[in-house]
């Protein structure tokens, strides 16, 4: 009796140690939205979100050994907006994602993005599948695409140039789809899409937006804890640094990425700076990112 209890103990110990050194990458709450569709019956919907959020959290994005703890924090938000038939749809797709700060309980923002050209099929009947060599739906196709951009933001933010490997991965996807059809995957539709965004962060152009995810979070905020004006100097210097991508494209859609996710958090940020620093980072915020002109002026008035 004691054997018998002491073997079904270390299997469990086995089991729970894999389930913690093998656990997937993403924490992700995955929400399906349908109040803008008419009619009673939204079952497909709950089927829908169901096993999209399986699809996202169970499978195994990386090669790479997550602990709980460890795993990424996300949101994805699809909002439907048409049923074009019974299983076809038209949506919006928001993506968030945050990484912890060192030695800190605040999480930072690493995406907020909200991508418009969502059309997909959906079966409830039907596995979700997703191939790396070969472009299988539009939805997977999107939603993969996403996870890999999470994936790379996140690594890009702890170390340099450490998102290549999922840029490559998300730009696969792009190549994959390119004759399906759907809307976001070509260079010729917009300048601001699916295409572009991967495209242009694996240039050489783009590499101090890059430099700036790395110094910005593992240089600034990462060593805020232990020395404030070390950190907030950092972040300034990353910042000015993503200049020379507005030189290049006033209208870069990577600077709009960027700040989407960083705008408010940059604010609360500069507000207990030193007079002399937000005079230095105020104008170049306005210029870089004049989307946001009225939001930095909260550095100055500090409200």
């Amino acid at each position: 009796m004691k054997l018998s209890l002491k073997i079904t103990l270390v299997y469990f110990l086995l089991f729970f140690s894999n389930s913690i050194v093998f656990a997937q990458e993403l924490n992700c709450n995955l929400q399906v939205n349908s109040s803008q569709i008419m009619g009673s019956d939204k079952s497909i919907f709950d089927v829908m979100q169901k096993n999209l959020s399986e699809f996202v959290n169970n499978k195994k994005w990386t090669n790479h050994n997550y602990q709980i703890q460890e795993k990424i924090e996300c949101t994805m938000l699809i909002n439907i907006t048409e049923r074009v038939s019974a299983n076809s749809f038209k949506a919006t797709i928001q993506i968030q994602s945050r990484r912890p700060i060192y030695n800190s309980s605040y999480s930072s923002t690493l995406i907020n993005h909200i991508d418009k050209d969502f059309e997909f099929n959906f079966n409830e009947f039907e596995q979700l599948e997703y191939s790396e060599n070969i472009f299988t739906s539009n939805l997977t196709s999107v939603i993969s695409f996403y996870v890999y951009m999470i994936l790379a933001m996140d690594y890009e933010s702890f170390s340099k140039e450490g998102g290549s490997p999922y840029l490559i991965k998300a730009q696969t996807i792009v190549t994959n789809a390119q004759n399906a059809g759907g809307a976001g995957w070509k260079a010729f539709e917009d300048t601001k899409n699916r295409y572009w965004l991967v495209e242009n962060l694996l240039k050489p152009n783009y590499d101090p937006f890059r430099e700036t995810m790395y110094n910005y979070h593992r240089l600034g905020f990462d060593v805020m804890s232990s020395d404030v004006n070390k950190g907030r100097g950092v972040i300034l210097a990353s910042l000015k640094n993503l200049e020379s991508i507005f030189k290049y494209d006033m209208n870069s859609y990577q600077l709009q990425f960027f700040f989407n996710a960083k705008a408010d958090e940059i604010v609360e940020l500069f507000k207990e700076a030193p007079q002399a620093e937000k005079s230095e980072i105020v104008p170049i915020l306005k210029k870089i990112n004049p989307a946001n002109s009225n939001t930095y002026e909260k550095i100055i008035s500090g409200k």
